[in-house]
C-alpha cells in the first residue's frame, strides 16, 4: 500500500512539472508574439480562422476581406468613431475602466442579469489578437493577463492599430479599411464622420448590422457618435506631430 501511495505522489508530482512546463512555454510563447506583435502587422487571429471553419461546408461560403493599414492611413474619423463608440477613456485607463466595470456589475445584478459589456479597447484587442468569443473565466483570466501585457509593451496608439485591423466588422470582413471598401467602396482615410460614425455603431454586433443599410437603433447610436467623437480628439499623437514643426 505504501509503495502504490508513493507511486501515485510521484506521477502527481510529475503531473505538476509537465503542466509547469506547458504554462511557461505558452507564456513564453505568448509573450514573443505580443513583443513581436509590436511592429509587425497581426497576419491572422483566431476569430476568422473559427469563422472559415464554421462556414467551411456551408451552402454560401465565407470569403475572408482583410486589409491591414498603418493607423496614419486609416485616418482620424474612424478613430474618433471607434473610440467614442467603445471606450471614450481609452486614452486615460491603463487598460481597464474600473467604474464603467463597477456600473455594468451594479445595472446586471439590479436587472438579475448577467454582466455584460464594459470592455475597453485594449481588452477587446487582447481578446481578438489570442482568442475566440467563447466565452470563460479561463479565457477572461488569460485576456487580463495580455491586456496588461499590451498596455505596458506597446503604445496607445498601437494598441488602436491593431484593434482597427482585426476587428470583425462583418461577415468575412476584418479590419477597417476592407470594411470601408465594402460598405462605402472607399479607403478607411476617406470615410466622413457620419461613415465612421455608422461602422462604429455596428461593432457589438456586426453580424447582424450594417453600416451602409443602418437600422433605426443603429442610425440613432451612429448621431450619438458623430455628435461626441471630436470631444474626444485631437488624437494624441496629431498633438505630438503639431509640436514638431520646424522653426
Amino acid at each position: 500500500m505504501g509503495k502504490t501511495a508513493k507511486a501515485i505522489g510521484k506521477k502527481l508530482n510529475q503531473l505538476k512539472i509537465f503542466l509547469l512546463k506547458i504554462f511557461l512555454l505558452a507564456f513564453q510563447i505568448s509573450l514573443f508574439f505580443i513583443i513581436v506583435y509590436r511592429v509587425v502587422p497581426v497576419v491572422i487571429t483566431p476569430l476568422p480562422v473559427k469563422r472559415l471553419f464554421e462556414q467551411a461546408f456551408g451552402e454560401d461560403p465565407m470569403r475572408l476581406k482583410k486589409d491591414w493599414e498603418s493607423i496614419e492611413n486609416l485616418g482620424k474619423n474612424i478613430c474618433l468613431a471607434s473610440v467614442t463608440s467603445e471606450d471614450p477613456k481609452f486614452f486615460k485607463h491603463y487598460g481597464f475602466d474600473f467604474e464603467q466595470i463597477y456600473e455594468s456589475i451594479k445595472k446586471s445584478f439590479d436587472k438579475g442579469k448577467k454582466p455584460r459589456g464594459a470592455s475597453t479597447i485594449s481588452q477587446q484587442t487582447a481578446k481578438n489578437l489570442f482568442f475566440t468569443p467563447n466565452r470563460s473565466w479561463i479565457r477572461k483570466g488569460l485576456e487580463v493577463y495580455v491586456t496588461i501585457a499590451i498596455e505596458t509593451l506597446w503604445t496607445k496608439k498601437r494598441i488602436l492599430e491593431v484593434y482597427l485591423n482585426i476587428i470583425e466588422m462583418g461577415k468575412g470582413i476584418y479590419g477597417a479599411e476592407a470594411a470601408a471598401l465594402f460598405y462605402f467602396n472607399k479607403p478607411a482615410s476617406k470615410l466622413t464622420a457620419q461613415e465612421a460614425a455608422a461602422m462604429a455603431a455596428c461593432y457589438p454586433n456586426p453580424r447582424r448590422w450594417t453600416a451602409n443599410k443602418p437600422s433605426r437603433y443603429i442610425r440613432k447610436k451612429q448621431q450619438i457618435i458623430a455628435r461626441y467623437m471630436y470631444k474626444i480628439g485631437p488624437l494624441p499623437w496629431e498633438n505630438k506631430n503639431k509640436t514638431k514643426k520646424p522653426a
